[in-house]
């Protein structure tokens, strides 16, 4: 849905090459996951462009929601589910701080004011994040946890694919987790080292250590173009972009 790191790019007041780059997978909106089969939607975290990814792929229902963490650029998106939550409450998963975080800053979903009338709310049931994992009309999500810096959050698998954005250490007990995984999407900010990401080396360590067939790196910011990733990156190893599909 998004392959972009918080600021999104093009970034605000910016005009270096990437930014001005007419080339359509240098547009990288905020990082998000559909996971789409005949007869189910499932979304990993509404991005700050949500609505926009929502139309542009013809999303006309949602099964469920699952997120990996709270912060803005991977939650803020939440009140756009709202037209897709007229006829039921959409269950939306989530691990215990986050979903303390939802109910903070999208208090009034759950609460009515007196007086309030109008300003229609997304219907949602949050549910809790149990380590085996949710089922959903036949496809199991598994929570993985990862650390964003020093804070614990949660990436995803999903039959032989792997989901690990914001991503800077991978403790040793979630490796069991990722056994066998053939198609993995992982978060690589950029080259340079950063405290609470994977730089591109580090992901491509990862990757080499997980052993998928392939490999695609998420959560770019614009220290690289597309085309300059291409040719940077190992053999199974390619950049993500917005629209990617990807079977398995």
């Amino acid at each position: 849905m998004g392959s972009g790191t918080s600021h999104g790019v093009p970034v605000v007041g910016c005009s270096c090459r990437v930014c001005r780059s007419e080339d359509p997978r240098d547009k990288r909106s905020r990082a998000s996951l559909l996971v789409r089969s005949r007869d189910i939607n499932l979304l990993i975290d509404t991005s700050t462009e949500f609505r926009i990814q929502a139309i542009r792929e013809g999303i006309s229902s949602l099964d469920a929601v699952f997120y990996t963490h709270s912060h803005a650029d991977h939650l803020h998106g939440l009140d756009d589910i709202r037209p897709l939550t007229k006829d039921r409450p959409m269950p939306v998963y989530a691990g215990e701080s986050t979903q303390k975080d939802i109910r903070k800053r999208f208090d009034y979903i759950f609460s009515i004011r007196p007086g309030q009338k109008g300003g229609g709310r997304p219907k949602i049931e949050l549910r809790p994040l149990v380590p085996e994992g949710v089922t959903i009309k036949g496809i199991r999500i598994v929570p993985i946890p990862i650390f964003h810096g020093e804070l614990p959050i949660l990436g995803f698998r999903i039959g032989e694919l792997a989901y690990i954005t914001d991503c800077s250490r991978i403790p040793e007990d979630s490796y069991p987790l990722l056994r066998g995984i053939k198609k993995l999407i992982i978060g690589a900010l950029r080259k340079r080292p950063h405290p609470t990401h994977f730089s591109i080396d580090e992901a491509v360590a990862e990757a080499e250590r997980i052993g998928p067939e392939n490999t695609w790196l998420t959560h770019l910011c614009h220290d690289h173009s597309h085309a300059e990733l291409l040719e940077i990156l190992p053999k199974k190893i390619e950049p993500a972009w917005d629209g990617l599909s990807i079977s398995f």
